[in-house]
């Protein structure tokens, strides 16, 4: 167990230091996604700054934690865009045109692998437009967390990193088992884009029990900030680490099925 630990995490620093030279011979790819995140994340702070001229609160979060959710949110879509986002994305292609046989050769697992290959160092700068949005939203709300709350907040930006990672994986290995996975990934979008504009902290009824624990990209911003803030009880810990651990064991699950149903193109 330990040796395979070593392994991967050598094969990981091999990928990153072949795809870091790749990137560096074309400038425009390595910083392209840097402006175009940080830019967006800009424009939320903006938008969310006009929409606090006008209402006190929203789901009872003032402007200063708002901002500390949208710098959280970029920081966890900044892990995405720099481990496994372009090579996730590449595993419906991988699946249609065969290419997954090569991976099934190797004495590597193919989940890591296909995550790993493509890892974007250009996405680095967006953690420091990151940090520095947490940092003003904390200034404007007049929090100052614990080490132990900031600890809880980094426990849970990197667990639910892996639940977007997992939530990733889900939607693209199924893939194995219908023909394409366009309409699906566009959902995907919708609800990314909806868990960008509404915290699930606004959320009720049905809508907080879809986004919370169905399609639970609702509290993978919101969570972490509850963390920080000093909001998220110790019932509200086990219950979150939770969910990231069932999502974990589904993904793993469908991946295993997927990879019995896969026609080899040899086959």
């Amino acid at each position: 167990m330990k040796s395979s630990i070593l392994k991967n995490i050598r094969i990981f620093f091999m990928l990153l230091k072949l795809r870091f030279a790749r990137l560096t011979e074309f400038r425009l790819s390595f910083f392209g996604p840097f402006f175009v995140d940080s830019s967006l994340f800009v424009i939320q702070v903006l938008i969310f700054k006009t929409i606090y001229a006008h209402v006190e609160s929203i789901g009872g979060w003032g402007q200063g934690q708002m901002l500390i959710f949208i710098g959280t949110f970029s920081l966890i879509n900044a892990l995405n865009m720099i481990l496994y986002f372009f090579g996730v994305i590449t595993i419906p292609d991988k699946v249609k045109s065969g290419s997954l046989d090569l991976y099934l050769t190797k004495p590597v697992s193919p989940l890591f692998r296909i995550s790993f290959e493509n890892i974007d160092p250009g996405s680095l700068p967006l953690l420091v437009t990151s940090f520095a949005i947490i940092g003003y939203g904390l200034t404007t709300a007049g929090i100052i967390p614990s080490p132990a709350h900031i600890l809880l907040y980094a426990y849970f930006v990197i667990i639910m990193t892996v639940l977007w990672y997992d939530m990733e994986v889900i939607l693209r290995s199924l893939s194995f088992f219908i023909i394409s996975v366009d309409n699906i990934t566009k959902i995907e979008v919708a609800c990314l884009e909806l868990s960008f504009t509404v915290p699930g902290i606004a959320l009720r009824g049905f809508f907080k029990l879809l986004f919370y624990f169905i399609l639970p990209y609702g509290i993978m911003a919101t969570i972490p900030v509850q963390a920080l803030s000093g909001q998220l009880s110790l019932n509200g810990v086990f219950l979150f680490s939770g969910v990231v651990l069932v999502f974990t064991l589904i993904t793993a699950l469908i991946w295993k099925t997927g990879l019995h149903h896969y026609n080899s193109a040899s086959s």
